[in-house]
């Protein structure tokens, strides 16, 4: 990657700072309605039901604006790593769920990986070659 071209990247991921704050926000809430869909029992409890439908509506909104601007692929997989490691370590810190140091890594993992692909720059997809 040339200078420029390495500036340009980073000039284009600036930009893209409230896109991913709501990506995180939307995986914060893609959490809470996970937790709210398990304490529902199968939609038969009013209050968590209600709050996984405007969770999860307002968690997918905040997606769906955050794919306006970052790639859908990255967006999905942090979304759904960032959802899945809170969700997970919401059940462990409740005593829903088991701790351990490998889940703990695993875990780690996830939220590396996501951290890793904001990282990336935001370089557009090679044209095909036929």
């Amino acid at each position: 990657m040339t200078g420029n071209t390495a500036n340009t990247a980073n000039t284009k991921n600036a930009g893209n700072g409230i896109f991913w704050i709501i990506l995180l926000a939307s995986a914060l809430l893609e959490a809470v309605w996970a937790t709210a869909l398990g304490l529902s029992n199968g939609f038969t409890q009013l209050m968590p039901t209600v709050v996984f439908t405007i969770t999860a509506v307002l968690s997918m909104l905040g997606l769906g604006i955050a794919v306006k601007r970052i790639p859908l692929g990255t967006a999905y997989a942090v979304w759904v790593g960032i959802g899945a490691a809170l969700t997970v370590g919401w059940a462990m810190i409740t005593g829903v769920e088991s701790a351990s140091p490998l889940k703990l890594l695993f875990i780690a993992g996830i939220v590396g990986c996501a951290a890793g692909l904001k990282a990336l720059p935001a370089d557009k997809p090679a044209a095909n070659a036929e």
